[in-house]
């Protein structure tokens, strides 16, 4: 049996600032980015030795600007790094120089330890440990290959059952108790690698989100030692899943009996199998059988980011969530997308990029909720909105417009606004209570909201209006329209064939009524 750490996952919340610590200031090499394993539309990047060497890698599910987690009993706390105990004052150095604060250093079981947080305030510790050397050492990264992280030193377990957890630990994965000191059993594997099996009765749950960790993996020499694992937990009543194909590795999942997470993951066919070594972590990859055929369409939903010392967006903090698509040759023409109810700022890209391959996409966050889903406002029944809601948001939305203008240099003569269902009533009672801020807008299945309208000029306002005929909110299309003519708007309609739900069928109509602005 390999014993040992395969990896651990945690999740992050902004993917530039994760990439910029654990690329540029830790210096890993980024061995694989991947479509979500799970859920495709979920970006997933490992980082680890230069061929990714299991023991190595330090994974990340990348769920942007997604909501906190907490850390507590029922999960890893901190993750260790192990290197040359020479190495301790080059890192003190380093990271007075990227503004990271660091603690220590301590003992820790004979040890020198530097304790210090990631971006998403996940715990880090450096441990000095001249024994554990990395088995693919990466020479081109920013640091020195003699101070470089050599691979993965352990992990904290908190429990409020620390001896079944210990047990747990030593039955199936090949853990042997080393030491005790206080709260903490420290148990190493034969790979030299350690979980520290903290007692943490009386603290509070974990709970999943951004900044926690997710699991830790431990290794198997194949998928014999895989499947026997696997009939071993079965025995015990373990919760055990299924084995799962990640392509890099074959896996099953447990809970241990603190409640953790625990995954078991092969040593082959390794992060080389769909790429050369040379070129580890350069290009965006599909799991094996995902539904998603269309990698152009996946790459305009997973968020961007540049390596350390690349030009990227540099992110303001704004009053809305948002998020930009930025495409291989930019023509300069920006469209602003706003989703429909139980979207995000995502939803629209896929379409507007079919729409427009070279455009710029800016997609908004809706502030609102409905059980638990972004909306723009709120609203009383389906097809009356509370009015104060629609001010107080078309506001909050005039402003960071305002804002994004200034901060990201758009030209304001180049946007395009683009809402759906819910979005696009936000838009068109924008023209009414902030008329110079839309100039140009299509409005996908819209329907007028306001129950008092504002006078406002729209002339020079060029606006779409696309309904579908079996829409139940198409009925209202006609009232809007008409208004938007009255009040100066130049307004071009079409109605497609299905309901309220958006399609290719909308591409078409929107390309064509682009060209004619913009011939």
């Amino acid at each position: 049996m390999v014993s040992g750490i395969h990896h651990v996952t945690a999740i992050t919340r902004k993917v530039q600032a994760n990439v910029d610590f654990y690329a540029g200031f830790l210096g890993l090499r980024l061995v694989k980015q991947t479509a979500g394993f799970e859920d495709a539309t979920q970006l997933h990047l490992f980082y680890g030795d230069a061929d990714g060497t299991p023991g190595s890698l330090v994974t990340f599910l990348v769920w942007e600007d997604g909501s906190p987690g907490r850390a507590g009993f029922g999960q890893i706390s901190e993750i260790g790094l192990a290197i040359n105990p020479a190495s301790i004052g080059y890192w003190l150095t380093r990271a007075m120089g990227f503004g990271v604060r660091m603690e220590g250093p301590a003992d820790e079981f004979g040890e020198p330890v530097l304790r210090f947080k990631d971006p998403d305030n996940i715990i880090l510790k450096f441990t000095g440990n001249k024994d554990l050397t990395a088995a693919a050492p990466w020479h081109d990264g920013p640091v020195p290959v003699e101070h470089t992280v050599q691979r993965v030193r352990g992990a904290t377990m908190l429990t409020e059952v620390p001896d079944e957890s210990r047990s747990f630990l030593e039955s199936h994965f090949g853990y042997r108790f080393q030491a005790n000191k206080g709260a903490i059993d420290r148990l190493v594997s034969s790979s030299g690698d350690i979980i520290d099996v903290r007692n943490a009765r009386g603290f509070w749950s974990g709970a999943p989100g951004t900044g926690a960790i997710d699991h830790v993996a431990f290794r198997a020499a194949d998928d014999a030692e895989l499947s026997s694992v696997h009939e071993a937990l079965a025995k015990t009543n373990a919760s055990a899943t299924n084995t799962h194909d990640r392509k890099y590795f074959r896996s099953l999942y447990v809970r241990e009996p603190g409640g953790t997470l625990v995954e078991l993951a092969t040593d082959k066919p390794g992060m080389t199998t769909d790429e050369p070594p040379s070129t580890l972590g350069s290009k965006l990859f599909l799991p094996p059988k995902d539904a998603i055929t269309d990698l152009s369409d996946l790459k305009v939903v997973l968020p961007q980011f540049s390596m350390p010392g690349e030009p990227r967006v540099n992110y303001r903090d704004l009053p809305f969530v948002h998020r930009f698509y930025t495409p291989p040759h930019p023509d300069g023409s920006v469209f602003v997308l706003l989703h429909g109810s139980g979207g995000n700022e995502t939803t629209l890209m896929p379409l507007l990029h079919k729409v427009a391959p070279r455009a710029t996409l800016l997609g908004v966050r809706g502030r609102a909720t409905e059980e638990g889903f972004p909306r723009w406002y709120k609203r009383l029944t389906p097809f009356s909105f509370d009015q104060d809601d629609i001010k107080n948001e078309a506001e909050a939305f005039a402003a960071f417009i305002d804002s994004a203008v200034k901060s990201y240099g758009l030209d304001p003569a180049k946007i395009v606004y683009v809402g759906y269902s819910n979005g696009a009533n936000l838009l068109n009672s924008l023209l009414y209570l902030h008329p110079h801020l839309v100039h140009r807008a299509v409005l996908l299945r819209s329907m007028p909201v306001l129950k008092n309208y504002p006078h406002a000029d729209l002339t020079g306002t060029d606006l779409l209006v696309i309904s579908g005929k079996t829409d139940a909110y198409g009925k209202y299309a006609n009232e809007l329209e008409a208004r938007l003519k009255t009040s100066g708007a130049t307004v071009d309609s079409d109605i497609i064939s299905g309901g309220h739900d958006l399609g290719d069928a909308d591409v078409p109509i929107i390309q064509k009524w682009l060209l004619q602005k913009n011939p």
